[in-house]
């Protein structure tokens, strides 16, 4: 048994001082004096106690672009952890012809006794067929994989066409569960990327000219447009400018069950850090690329308006060293993604809450509640609540740090938000009861994450859970 006092409990809805009982790996109770007798205490004072965060979107070990993401579910997880992450959402890839069970045996193997916390899959679905139609019910009922991702983008290797994404969002209407989309026009870009590489154009900085705004405003529009026409529900990944924004915005007003998720990078960093000397502009290459500088208004009105309901890290790192590095001389062969996942609840917190864009029950809300509601995970995370898992995170507000690659837990051989000063720290981090990281120490073992079962879509969508 443990008892957390004197801490101040934060959540989606609620901010108050309260002491927390934790009986092996649940919350028991959450109240004022409540009695230490017998129980290890831990002492909060000065701190906030979040809810575990919850990361919707991340790619560990994933192959991509002839190479593999650099850091795996022991690097990767353990970085979460640091950040105050304590339940990840990877995406499970399936490769066309095969089934899907294929596909999800691979990233169980990826997984087990690996990951230092809790974490569940997204399913891709590239095609649509008798096959893929006859599997999903089971993959929902036997590996509680209850959310499905179409890629629009990707033209030959990800990207599936309109009648796969319509169909797979009827299905999902019927099944209960929830279609992710990556929203960006595949076609256009393949074209403009094309054009670009016939004009000796090789530069990371084309990567983001040949991917505007207007392609992922435009998916984002047909997404939603085919989710009303299904009358299924959608949840958009990594929004990153005005002009998706004004979709999922125009389609909630319209009825239609739409959701979206933006990332930290695209909330500090613009463009313009890719147009830089010596291939350092690499680093920053991932899609939807980043945006012009005024599009980071436009998300940070949206996260405040709740516009957009979650923030994922879209996690996908590679070395600049030795993988970024095999697009040297042609942007399109430069592996997609960055390090993000550790630094993912930091930058919200002190470029959001610190300068008033949000609240701190708003940071709840997009770093761990919604998130719960949305992908079935409610109220077991995502809460502090008698019941709940005893994810939690003991959060110091005071402290100030710089990012960078030196001190952070990945494998990746650079940080993205490198010299980016932060305020706020998760100082002690909880996994179902058991501290896993403290006195800047990872103390939990390899392998201590559960693979999570997830409810269907809606199960506890508006979940009325006490708060105290």
């Amino acid at each position: 048994m443990k008892i957390i006092k004197n801490g101040i409990v934060v959540t989606a809805s609620d901010t108050f001082q309260a002491d927390i009982k934790i009986v092996d790996d649940k919350i028991e109770a959450v109240g004022l004096g409540l009695s230490t007798e017998g129980a290890e205490v831990i002492d909060a004072s000065g701190r906030y106690i979040f809810p575990g965060g919850i990361d919707p979107h991340t790619h560990l070990d994933m192959p991509f672009g002839g190479t593999v993401t650099k850091d795996d579910f022991e690097t990767g997880t353990v970085a979460a952890a640091f950040g105050g992450t304590t339940t990840i959402i990877d995406f499970c890839l399936t490769e066309k012809s095969k089934p899907l069970s294929d596909a999800i045996e691979v990233w169980h193997n990826k997984s087990k006794d690996k990951a230092a916390i809790d974490y569940s899959f997204h399913l891709m679905i590239g095609e649509m067929n008798d096959h893929v139609l006859k599997e999903l019910p089971q993959v929902i009922e036997q590996e509680g994989i209850t959310s499905f991702k179409v890629f629009m983008a990707y033209k030959n290797v990800f990207q599936a066409d309109d009648a796969t994404l319509f169909q797979t969002l009827i299905k999902a209407k019927e099944l209960g569960s929830l279609v992710m989309v990556h929203a960006e026009n595949g076609d256009v870009i393949d074209y403009l990327t094309k054009k670009a590489l016939q004009n000796d154009q090789t530069a990371p900085i084309y990567h983001a000219l040949t991917r505007p705004p207007e392609a992922e405003g435009e998916a984002t529009g047909r997404a939603s447009q085919l989710t009303a026409l299904a009358d299924s529900q959608l949840y958009v990944v990594h929004v990153t400018c005005e002009d998706a924004v004004k979709q999922i915005e125009e389609a909630r007003k319209r009825g239609a069950d739409v959701w979206g998720e933006t990332c930290p990078q695209y909330l500090v960093l613009d463009q313009s850090i890719m147009d830089q000397p010596d291939f350092e502009g690499a680093k920053y290459v991932w899609s939807p690329p980043l945006r012009e500088k005024k599009h980071q208004e436009s998300l940070w009105n949206a996260l405040r308006t709740g516009s957009l309901q979650t923030l994922g890290s879209d996690q996908c790192s590679f070395d600049f060293n030795g993988q970024k590095d095999l697009g040297k001389d042609d942007f399109t062969k430069i592996p997609n993604g960055g390090p993000t996942i550790e630094d993912r609840m930091s930058i919200l917190y002190s470029e959001g809450v610190c300068k008033g864009r949000i609240t701190l029950n708003q940071f709840v809300e997009l770093t761990s509640t919604r998130a719960a509601k949305l992908f079935g995970l409610h109220p077991k995370k995502g809460t502090i609540a008698a019941g709940a898992d005893a994810d939690l995170v003991i959060f110091n507000p005071d402290v100030m740090r710089t990012l960078s690659q030196k001190t952070h837990h990945l494998a990746v051989d650079y940080n993205a938000f490198e010299g980016l000063e932060v305020s706020g720290k998760a100082e002690t981090v909880l996994l179902r009861g058991q501290v896993i990281v403290e006195n800047d120490q990872y103390v939990g073992h390899k392998g201590q994450g559960e693979y999570i079962k997830r409810a269907k879509y809606g199960h506890q969508l508006e979940s009325k859970v006490a708060q105290r």
